[in-house]
Formats: structure tokens, C-alpha cells, sequence
């Protein structure tokens, strides 16, 4: 569900839509962040809730899906391994958005050097 490293503070561009700028709460039942305002991102076929968060363990983006529930924190790393990506990687990662039809389709694991440009 989340997962993250590093440091240091992603710009974000889109139009906030409300929360408090200290808000608090519970990444994980026990770390206590900082949000940010909450900005949304939305069209026919998905919303988005993104916030940048401060954690005892540097700043992240919070990336939820309030319709799923589902959410990941990145790290500054980890989005600017987001740039190094071209479009291909995301059309195929939305061929099975929710995941791997059968485990042939999961051919490609998470250490596998091809998964990611």
C-alpha cells in the first residue's frame, strides 16, 4: 500500500481542494505525518488525492484512490524514477489495472532488470 525513501520536497502542480496545511494523521497505525493541501485530480474514468506528507522519515507524495481505498506514499527517488519511464510502461501497466489476470501474465517480476526503463 505505501512504500518510500529519501527526502527533500516534490512540486506538485493541479488545484487544491481543501485540507489544512498541518493536518495530522496515522500512516501505518503508528507514524504521525503532516499533510499538505489535498489536491484532486479526476476525469471519466478516475479521481486521484494527492497531498505531499511529512514523516519522521522525510517528505513523500501521498497518492490515493478514495474510490478503491487504495494509496501509496513515494519518495523524491522514486518519483524521479517515475521520469525515466516512457508511456509504454503505464499502457501496459493499465492492460490489468487491478493486477495480473492469471500468473503468466505476472511473467515479468518486481526484480526483473526489463520491468522498468
Amino acid at each position: 500500500m505505501s512504500g518510500g525513501r529519501g527526502g527533500g520536497g516534490p512540486a506538485v502542480g493541479g488545484s487544491a481542494v481543501g485540507g489544512p496545511a498541518a493536518s495530522k494523521s496515522a500512516v501505518g497505525g503508528s507514524a504521525e505525518v503532516e499533510s499538505g493541501p489535498v489536491i484532486e485530480f479526476g476525469n471519466e474514468f478516475s479521481r486521484v488525492v494527492v497531498e505531499r506528507v511529512r514523516t519522521r522519515n522525510g517528505v513523500r507524495l501521498r497518492i490515493s484512490v478514495p474510490a478503491s481505498g487504495r494509496e501509496i506514499m513515494l519518495c523524491p527517488l522514486e518519483l524521479e524514477a517515475l521520469t525515466w519511464q516512457d508511456h509504454e510502461l503505464f499502457t501496459a501497466l493499465l492492460a490489468t489495472p487491478h493486477g495480473p489476470e492469471s500468473e503468466d501474465d505476472n511473467a515479468v517480476g518486481p526484480g526483473d532488470p526489463d520491468r522498468l526503463r
